[in-house]
């Protein structure tokens, strides 16, 4: 199935690109299927309904050093959950038919490096497609005309490439050091640690938290995702930066830390302090975008704090965390995008009592952050309860502590986002607010839909995920 997820968009981005001009209506549609068909691909594959013994040869012809767990499962079906909800955004925001092509390349092109970052196996092949993955995200956040956009671009771009230096020299440690860069060699290479192995262990986990927004490296994240066009808001928020950053810290985190009691440590204070600052910043906001991009930081940091829990369950936690706060969030953006698109603002000081007027956009806005700041029985209540569960096991218990009182304050924002754009009393220039088009609808209850069935039926998909060993 690996040689089948990274094939089909390189090949669909060929063929898009030798079709005739008057042929690109067709990206939109393609690029679409070929999210979908991931989606769908990747969520069958642990139940094996598919052979895809029929590939092997293929995969063996062009070299591939791929393969794929529950982890990367996880991955590749965010990344196409993600990817449909831009692009139906991008049917909405983007009018014009040259745009919404360049869009549908670039998308197609950032999941080659998502899927990519989902299956490798080794150090390089992994900084490769983090790449991929990073240069489409800063052509993106500079799709939007004007200052703010470029601006935003710009941070992002800088401080990803200091990043990518530090994955490099990391890298040529590792080689150093361990005689290898395959996850294996590292791993084995910690398990008698020399300090060229500690330099690199430090610098690879500096580049990723920069790649993160870990702070204090997380001030590109809120200017690159208010600033960036709505549909590219969704896909950043619910798949670029944990695919290129977090995602990669699940995959090698749990080998460093196996026998290296600092790199836990540096994990659980590096995560609890993004969460708790991502929290803070958060409820300061005023602009709507901004306050979900520091959500953003905040969810991000949970997802770290629970990698320095207790194994195998803090690799679980972290990994359904990943998957709800990316379906959540991406719905999110696309309530933004759709209040943007009607309202021409994101000054929630501005708005109030929209939900009368927006039915669809205020409910799924309800599902959404209820979710995220961990209600019951909605999907992020269980991903955050087994966070804590996580760091208990483990002896974490003042970790396990801020990271419930954290979610407080998260509690604390998002009441204030509600009331201050969906209750209360709907101001005289709102009056004549309609309801956003299914552009923005359709992937906001679809998303919510996931959010309230995950959260329904965890008990049986925790099933699931302890069968096929996470």
């Amino acid at each position: 199935m690996s040689s089948v997820l990274l094939l089909l968009p390189f090949a669909t981005l060929i063929v898009l690109n030798l079709l005739p001009r008057g042929s690109h209506g067709w990206a939109w549609i393609a690029s679409l299927t070929v999210f979908g068909l991931q989606t769908v691909i990747a969520a069958l594959h642990p139940f094996g309904v598919i052979d895809w013994s029929f590939m092997d040869p293929v995969q063996k012809a062009l070299g591939f050093n791929v393969a794929i767990d529950n982890l990367g499962v996880m991955l590749l079906v965010t990344a196409g959950l993600a990817g449909m909800a831009a692009l139906c955004v991008a049917s909405a925001s983007l009018k014009q038919e040259r745009r919404r092509f360049i869009f549908a390349n670039l998308l197609l092109i950032a999941l080659i490096g998502v899927d990519g970052i989902a299956m490798v196996r080794d150090l390089f092949s992994l900084y490769i497609f983090i790449e991929v993955t990073s240069v489409c995200a800063f052509i993106l956040v500079a799709f939007r005309d004007g200052q703010a956009s470029l601006e935003g671009a710009w941070k992002y771009l800088i401080l990803s490439a200091i990043a990518s230096v530090f994955l490099l020299t990391s890298i040529g440690c590792f080689l150093l050091s361990a005689g290898g860069i395959s996850f294996d060699e590292v791993a084995a290479g910690f398990a008698a640690p020399t300090p060229l192995m500690w330099v690199a262990g430090a610098l690879f986990l500096c580049g990723l938290f920069v790649k993160g927004a870990m702070v204090p490296f997380h001030g590109w994240l809120a200017d690159a995702y208010a600033e960036a066009p709505p549909a590219v808001s969704v896909f950043l928020a619910g798949i670029v930066t944990k695919a290129s950053g977090i995602f990669a810290l699940m995959r090698l985190g749990p080998a460093i830390m196996g026998t290296a009691g600092p790199a836990r440590e540096i994990l659980l204070v590096v995560g609890t302090v993004t969460a708790v600052a991502g929290a803070f910043l958060a409820l300061t906001q005023n602009d709507m975008k901004r306050m979900l991009a520091y959500s953003s930081v905040s969810q991000m940091g949970y997802i770290i704090l629970a990698l320095g829990g207790n194994a195998p369950l803090a690799l679980i936690a972290a990994g359904v965390h990943f998957f709800n706060h990316t379906v959540s969030k991406a719905q999110l953006f696309a309530n933004a995008a759709a209040i943007e698109d009607t309202l021409g603002t994101r000054d929630m000081d501005r708005m109030g009592g929209i939900s009368s007027r927006m039915p669809l956009t205020g409910a799924t806005s309800v599902i959404g952050t209820l979710s995220i700041a961990g209600l019951p029985p909605l999907a992020g209540f269980w991903s955050k309860l087994l966070i804590v569960i996580a760091l208990w096991q483990a002896g974490q218990v003042v970790f396990a502590v801020i990271a419930i009182l954290t979610s407080v304050v998260t509690l604390a924002y998002f009441l204030s986002l509600q009331r201050r754009v969906f209750f209360g009393k709907t101001p005289v220039e709102w009056e004549a607010v309609k309801e956003a088009g299914a552009g923005y609808t359709v992937p906001a209850v679809a998303l919510a839909a996931i959010t309230v069935a995950v959260g329904l039926g965890f008990p049986f998909l925790l099933r699931v995920i302890l069968g096929g060993g996470v």
